[in-house]
C-alpha cells in the first residue's frame, strides 16, 4: 500500500488568531479559506509540503455533538487539552528562538528528552498542543 497524510485537523474558535499563528508564526501557507453560515475553515500547510495541510475548524460542529459534549470540547479547549499536534524541524532551537519573539504560549522550552529527540511545545490560540522536534 501507498498511504500517506494529506490532512489532519485542529480545532479553532478565532479564524483569524489562527490564521497568524499557523502563517505569521509557523511560517505556513493558506491554501483555503472558506466560510459557512458564519463560520470559518481555515487549511494551512508548510510550502515545501503541498500534499500535507492542516484544517482549523470551527469546534464542535459535527451534527452528532450532544450540546453536553458541545461544552466538554469547550471547556477541554480552553484549558489546553483537547487537541495537539507534532510537528519537526530540522533545528529546534532556532525555531524556538523565532517563536519565542512571537506572542506564543510558551509551555516548553527545548530540551532533550528520555525517549531520544530535541523538542519544545507551545500552544496555538486555541489552546491546542504543538510540540516541535528536532527532525533526524
Amino acid at each position: 500500500m501507498d498511504i500517506t497524510i494529506s490532512a489532519s485537523f485542529l480545532p479553532q474558535n478565532d479564524p483569524d488568531a489562527a490564521l497568524a499563528f499557523y502563517r505569521d508564526a509557523l511560517g505556513f501557507e493558506l491554501r483555503k479559506d472558506v466560510g459557512y453560515n458564519g463560520m470559518r475553515w481555515l487549511t494551512v500547510g508548510p510550502p515545501e509540503q503541498p500534499g500535507t495541510s492542516i484544517v482549523l475548524h470551527p469546534p464542535a460542529v459535527d451534527p452528532g455533538i450532544t450540546a453536553d459534549e458541545r461544552k466538554v470540547i469547550t471547556e477541554m479547549m480552553a484549558k489546553g487539552t483537547f487537541a495537539s499536534i507534532l510537528l519537526a524541524t530540522p533545528d529546534v532551537d532556532a525555531a524556538f528562538a523565532k517563536l519565542q519573539a512571537t506572542d506564543v504560549e510558551i509551555v516548553q522550552e527545548p530540551i532533550d528528552q528520555p525517549y531520544g529527540v530535541r523538542d519544545c511545545a507551545f500552544r496555538d490560540p486555541a489552546g491546542n498542543m504543538v510540540r516541535l522536534q528536532q527532525a533526524g
